[in-house]
């Protein structure tokens, strides 16, 4: 009986899982999300608020944190204030080394929001550069724009600038993930081009570690059509409505009042 229960359970809990993905797919995310992509709070601060009672849905008090809302629509308020979204705005900004894609560092490291200063305010980031890692990272004021292109289904093609110690063999490339081409190899470093099409956690040094490299330089020069061209480390560019539309056809985002 209890193996009955058991597999019982692990079917619901499978049910609702799909249940979930499906929501947040049309635009919903977990509420302690949505205050951080409204720009309002960091996850944690979000997080702690909606567990101290701070946050209401639609006038109802909600104090669990993964409550699927959708930030566009859903009437959130917080201490008693609507949380509204922010008028649409993309930009492409180019993420200097050094800097962590976080609105707060514990360990007093830059962050991109106080390299972008004012221009930061109301923008989430579309996915993660690492510490180490330069190059371009989209932010948005568009939640359901940031989901859709961070969803791995969609396969955004991502290019990097690799440069890694010791020369690369081809058999060595045949073994790796992705696109990879060596655009230049000797025995003190090789220089790579590596296209991914979804954005794991440290993918490309890893890819390199396990075949005996150390990445030495990373920089991600492109994200779909969109490309980070001349602009320079720690600058920004404001990118267009009908761009975004224009690099992602089957993009879901939201609509600009005229």
């Amino acid at each position: 009986m209890p193996q009955k229960e058991g597999k019982e359970q692990g079917r619901k809990g499978t049910v609702l899982r799909a249940e979930r993905k499906r929501l947040t797919a049309k635009g919903r995310v977990p509420l302690n999300r949505a205050l951080s992509k409204l720009g309002l709070l960091s996850r944690t601060q979000a997080t702690a608020a909606v567990l101290s009672g701070r946050v209401s849905v639609w006038g109802r008090i909600v104090r669990t944190p993964a409550t699927l809302v959708t930030p566009e629509t859903d009437r959130i308020e917080l201490d008693g204030h609507r949380a509204r979204p922010t008028q649409w705005r993309t930009i492409l900004f180019h993420k200097p080394r050094g800097v962590v894609t976080t609105r707060s560092d514990p360990e007093g490291r830059p962050t991109i929001y106080s390299v972008l200063g004012a221009a930061g305010e109301g923008l989430v980031a579309v996915g993660r550069l690492d510490f180490a890692t330069s190059g371009l990272l989209l932010l948005t004021s568009d939640t359901q724009l940031a989901h859709w292109l961070t969803d791995p289904t969609n396969e955004i093609p991502r290019l990097y600038v690799v440069t890694v110690r010791g020369r690369v063999t081809p058999d060595a490339i045949a073994t790796l993930s992705g696109q990879v081409t060596v655009r230049k190899a000797s025995a003190r470093e090789s220089h790579v081009l590596v296209e991914l099409r979804e954005g794991k956690n440290r993918q490309v040094r890893r890819m390199f570690e396990d075949i005996g490299h150390e990445v030495t330089s990373l920089k991600r020069v492109k994200f779909g059509k969109l490309e980070l061209g001349a602009l320079a480390p720690g600058s920004h560019r404001e990118v267009l409505h009908n761009e975004i539309v224009n690099a992602f056809p089957r993009a879901l985002l939201r609509e600009v009042k005229s």
